[in-house]
């Protein structure tokens, strides 16, 4: 199936469209299960019996998938920092990647056993994808210097975003031709029965498509930088990597004060783009559940289509007018997008705000990785590193799915979170103010 002779070098195209390759196996669970028709499925579930009984304690239905979400990220936190610092000590990240790639394959497979009578069973699939997802990503990152020399990041993550988004879509579009026409499928019942049935039957196409294209990563990618071999002692020296790692970010005062508001703005980023449709869902004025669907799903679409040239303009723009100087212009934009959405109500202004969210959502992303990569030490412990900036990442998204869930129970209303957001993305461009522009 794949043909290598010998390791491919540092900065070669072939290894970055290798690594790169990893985006688009993944990136259709973003998009499927975290951003369209999972949610959709999950709300229509919930069209009747908007609360959950949770152990003893009755949770409404969209605070409840962000409180389990947090909980996959708390989780998500504590295990990479350690898998990290092994990974790198025993120099076989490769072989992590692997584990959480299967782990979430496998969950998404198993959303298909997701209803009402298994709401627990479901929740389970859902958070161990989760855990799979972000944690396969963790070590993925932290291949990014690994493959690629500092004047090519910028350009190599735009390119891994740019590829998920187009294999994404591709998959979406595939569920969502089956999910409206389902008898063309052979998908029997009633329209409605058949088009959930047809929802589920995405959760496994999630699966398979995942597993199948992360083995050209797999093939290519190097193993990994170091030859250590595994003892009994190999947990205290993740820690001792970690220990090891987390002095040199205190001295390095630029990638400091960057994390930090990496920390922010990203509490903001992730939340609203892991809520995003939930939202559409429960706080648009659709004329009927039908156009909900399409609706979600377009405005889905229109939005991975345009983060495909946002993430290449914004690789460009950074390179004329420098990482921070954009990744400052795109946290204003959010904060306006945020402050926006907070008045929106109509399909037509959900799809404006929409394709304004595709236009800066892979830049912010994919700028943040790339600027993270650049500001690293001469170091072989990239996936150390990349686990700090994994988990700042994860502590945020923990934070955000918190507040955002607080919010809505109390509240009763999801605009009020995203209003916080913007805010949020505020305090980020105050922080990129403050980071040097040269050590």
């Amino acid at each position: 199936m794949f043909s290598k002779t010998v390791p491919l070098e540092k900065g070669s195209k072939k290894l970055i469209n290798a690594w790169a390759s990893y985006d688009w196996a993944n990136s259709v669970y973003s998009l499927v299960i975290s951003s369209s028709i999972f949610p959709i499925y999950y709300g229509s579930l919930f069209q009747e019996i908007k609360t959950i009984n949770f152990f003893g304690s009755s949770i409404k239905y969209t605070a409840m998938i962000s409180f389990i979400t947090a909980f996959a990220f708390i989780i998500i936190s504590i295990i990479t920092p350690i898998l990290s610092g092994i990974a790198d000590y025993t120099g076989d990240k490769k072989k992590f990647m692997k584990f959480f790639v299967y782990l979430g394959s496998f969950s998404c497979i198993g959303l298909y056993w997701f209803d009402l009578k298994t709401i627990y069973l479901g929740l389970t699939f859902y958070f161990f994808a989760l855990v799979g997802l972000w944690s396969s990503l963790t070590f993925y990152n932290s291949y990014l210097p690994d493959i690629a020399y500092p004047e090519q990041q910028n350009r190599a993550s735009a390119r891994g975003y740019s590829m998920g988004y187009i294999g994404s879509v591709i998959l979406l579009l595939f569920n969502l031709s089956m999910v409206m026409n389902p008898e063309l499928y052979g998908i029997d019942g009633s329209k409605a029965d058949a088009s959930m049935l047809a929802m589920k039957y995405s959760f496994i196409s999630v699966g398979i498509w995942w597993a199948l294209f992360s083995q050209i990563s797999f093939f290519y990618l190097p193993k990994g930088n170091l030859i250590n071999k595994i003892t009994k002692d190999v947990l205290w020296n993740g820690f001792k990597e970690l220990k090891i790692v987390l002095d040199q970010l205190m001295e390095n005062i630029r990638l400091k004060r960057f994390l930090i508001a990496f920390f922010l703005y990203s509490m903001s980023l992730q939340t609203v783009l892991l809520i995003a449709t939930y939202f559409g869902e429960a706080e648009i004025q659709w004329s009927n559940s039908s156009e909900k669907t399409i609706g979600l799903i377009v405005a889905i679409l229109l939005i991975q289509i345009v983060a495909i040239f946002g993430a290449i303009l914004t690789a460009r723009a950074s390179e004329r007018f420098g990482n921070l100087t954009v990744l400052i212009v795109i946290n204003i934009i959010w904060a306006f997008l945020c402050i926006r959405a907070f008045y929106i109500h109509t399909p037509t202004e959900f799809y404006l705000i929409a394709g304004l969210v595709g236009m800066v959502m892979g830049g912010l992303q994919s700028l943040s990785r790339a600027t993270y990569s650049k500001y690293l030490p001469t170091t072989n412990d990239t996936a150390s590193f990349f686990s700090f900036y994994s988990v700042t990442e994860k502590i945020a998204i923990i934070f955000g799915m918190i507040m955002f869930g607080t919010i809505d129970q109390i509240t009763g209303s999801m605009r009020n979170s995203v209003l916080f957001f913007a805010v949020l993305f505020i305090a980020g461009v105050i922080l990129l103010l403050r980071v040097p522009r040269h050590n």
